[in-house]
């Protein structure tokens, strides 16, 4: 009920931003012949339409009824028109308090002047006081772009792309160096519907022949049973010295109202989802760690359960739990879902941890990445958002995720396969 009331008021919202907006686009097209303006007209009509079609569907129409892919794509793409004129109200309200400063600006020196003649004038010349055509172009021309941006970054979200990082440490074993890690995070099942599609991209997991992966927590969304699927698929990835994981703050089922329609609750749901990592042969690390031995060398795999500084998220992981008993001498390798983790205790508290591996912000699936310059609207919730981070001898990387979340797609940042080379 709470959210059908969200979603109305949403929607009369988006209907006022509408009726602005469309101001504008009278302003564009006024000089253009008549046919053209009712074209344009009729396809901003149609696309509000759509809007409030789909919205309401949301209230009235069981989720089941259209499936969670197609409801999660037109839901993004609803949003996306949101936000296009979102940024398309942004450049008329700047418009809009220039025109207000000038009308302002007149009335002042009407006063000033205290003169009949020039309050006459000044009706006539605040009449000019008209929308600018370069602004109203300037706006609709950049909410256009990031709408068709939006709509592009549909078909990149397979677009698995494999990103090769050397890393040195000067206290990692002989044994050690040269060996090849896979670092995947953020699975999240439940939104991938293209099988042959993931299959590509665990084919190119298996392909870099890593002696190590390693996996940073999301298996699913919400539910264990959105692996059913595609545990198969995932059961093939194989390495040397094995596959271990963790959890991140999806897989605990936090974000559903429990019991679900079959009954389960979320202790079974988080229980099925243990089963479903040791069915796939991925050693959990749940608050604990694993010695690796090769030839005379020793390193420590450690991997502790969701732990965020950001308030809106889970802190059960337990990292003096997990580190106990290892040797401050031993190489240190920490799966931590959260990246804002490694500022808030690594850092603080244990500065004989060498490598962070972690994921979790998908690098907001939409951002620039270009040489000398990066940027993505997540870099203002987080500072450690996308690739390797270092301070002082310890490293932290941050993969941008293997699978998507809400918006089904991908724009800059791509789905991310890490193979690092330890050195």
């Amino acid at each position: 009920m709470r959210s059908s009331v969200a979603l109305i008021f949403f929607l009369l919202f988006m209907l006022l931003i509408d009726w602005y907006v469309f101001q504008a686009v009278k302003l564009i097209v006024q000089y253009a012949s008549e046919r053209t303006r009712s074209i344009v007209f009729v396809l901003f009509g149609c696309l509000t339409l759509f809007s409030i079609f789909i919205l309401l569907g949301f209230i009235f129409i069981p989720t089941d009824f259209i499936g969670k892919s197609l409801r999660t794509t037109l839901f993004s793409i609803v949003l996306g028109l949101f936000i296009a004129k979102l940024i398309m109200v942004f450049f008329f309200m700047v418009d809009d308090v220039r025109r207000l400063i000038q009308w302002v600006m007149q009335k002042i020196y009407v006063l000033i002047n205290d003169d009949a003649s020039a309050n006459n004038k000044d009706s006539t010349s605040a009449e000019k006081i008209t929308r600018s055509l370069f602004m109203s172009w300037l706006g609709v021309s950049a909410g256009s772009l990031l709408f068709g941006t939006l709509l592009s970054g549909f078909s990149n979200k397979y677009s698995y792309k494999v990103v090769k990082q050397k890393l040195s440490f000067p206290n990692l074993p002989q044994a050690f160096k040269g060996l090849k890690i896979i670092h995947i995070s953020d699975i999240h099942s439940g939104s991938l519907i293209d099988k042959q599609a993931v299959k590509r991209g665990i084919d190119l997991i298996q392909k870099q022949q890593a002696d190590l992966i390693l996996f940073t927590g999301d298996l699913v969304n919400d539910r264990a049973s959105e692996m059913n699927e595609l545990k198969e698929l995932f059961s093939s990835l194989k390495a040397p010295m094995g596959v271990f994981s963790t959890l991140g703050n999806h897989d605990y089922g936090d974000y559903v109202q429990w019991p679900d329609k079959d009954g389960l609750n979320k202790e079974g749901n988080l229980e099925a989802l243990k089963k479903i990592h040791a069915d796939m042969g991925w050693r959990l690390l749940m608050n604990e760690h694993v010695v690796l031995n090769k030839e005379n060398g020793t390193i420590a795999l450690i991997g502790i359960e969701n732990w965020s500084a950001k308030a809106r998220f889970p802190k059960y992981g337990r990292l003096d739990i997990a580190a106990e008993g290892i040797g401050n001498d031993i190489f240190k390798i920490l799966l931590s879902h959260d990246p804002s983790h490694w500022q808030a205790e690594v850092l603080k508290k244990y500065d004989n941890i060498d490598l962070t591996l972690s994921g979790h912000t998908h690098g907001m699936q939409f951002g620039f990445e270009l040489p000398g310059f990066r940027w993505s609207p997540v870099q203002y919730v987080y500072n450690e958002w996308a690739g390797l981070y270092e301070s002082g001898r310890q490293k932290l990387y941050v993969n941008r995720g293997f699978g998507f979340l809400g918006y089904p797609g991908r724009v800059g940042i791509m789905p991310e396969i890490t193979l690092i080379e330890l050195a």
